[in-house]
Order: C-alpha cells, then structure tokens, then sequence
C-alpha cells in the first residue's frame, strides 16, 4: 500500500501515543504472560501459552497497522483548506433526499474518527462520495442497501 493517509497533527500524535502505549505497555505484558506459560513446561498441551502466543500475534498486527498508518501519514495544516468543495478537513452540512434530514460529516484522518460525532474517514465510502462537491450539488453513493442521496448545503472548516 503506497496510498498517502491526510491526518491533522492531531490524529497524527493520537494514533503516535497509540502504537507508543502498545509497544512499550501492553507487549510487555504479553510477553511476560508468555514467558510465564512457557516457565510451565509442555508447551503443546499449555492453554496459558497458546492463548499468549495468539494475543502476541494480534497485537504485533495492530502495531504493524499503527505503524504504517504512521509511515504514509501526510500532515495537513487546516489553515490551507479550502471551503469551496468538499475536502479533507472540511465540515459538510447535508440534506437527506429521501429522508429530508440534515445531517453533518467532518472528513478525518486516521486516528480521529468518531461515528457517533459524525467524523467520518476521509477514506469512508460516504466521504469519498462527497468529495470534490460544491454547495448545491448532489451526489449519490452507493451503500449495499441502495443509494444514499444528498444534497450538499454548506461547506466549512472544521
């Protein structure tokens, strides 16, 4: 994966003190977990051991994935965002075409998103839909239930 990640210092730092506090807390742990079963003796028969090894094995993958994240993390400065379409860092005011509500989404990096604040990933199906529109416009994103329809009513830095 070579795709560049936009994230805010922000969510940049808070994804940092993530893979900070699994590596240096919660692995430790583990592996001390694991020396302990080993201390125990047959291995092949050690339900403490195997239950270590596969809680190591997970949390080197959320490692890797903080890692990487990280590693294609392009810093955006909100003060060069613009509001005249949809982008990264914009706050997007919409209206539901089928529905009639309005709704509003933040488009966020890594390490920010909160669905039930309406901070969507940049990355989101629904995000993408809405990128590159202008206020007026509409845009149609296909979801597996159908098609979401929405107008676009204001657009504002978040």
């Amino acid at each position: 994966m070579s795709d560049r990640i936009p994230m805010t210092r922000v969510g940049y730092d808070k994804l940092k003190a993530d893979l900070d506090q699994l590596h240096t807390v919660e692995l430790p742990k583990i592996l001390e977990r694991l020396a302990k079963a080993r201390a125990e003796g047959d291995l092949t028969e050690n339900a403490e051991y195997l239950g270590a090894q596969e809680s190591r094995a997970m949390m080197e993958a959320r490692i890797n994935v903080l890692r990487d994240k990280l590693a294609r993390a392009v810093l955006i400065d909100a003060s060069q965002i613009s509001t005249d379409e949809v982008a990264f860092g914009t706050t997007v005011r919409v209206k539901d075409l089928d529905l009639g509500d309005e709704e509003e989404f933040t488009l966020v990096g890594a390490g920010e998103e909160d669905y039930d604040a309406g901070k969507i990933m940049i990355t989101s199906p629904l995000a993408q839909g809405l990128v590159g529109k202008k206020v007026g416009e509409r845009a149609e994103i296909a979801v597996p239930k159908g098609t979401l329809k929405f107008e676009i009513l204001s657009i504002r830095v978040a």
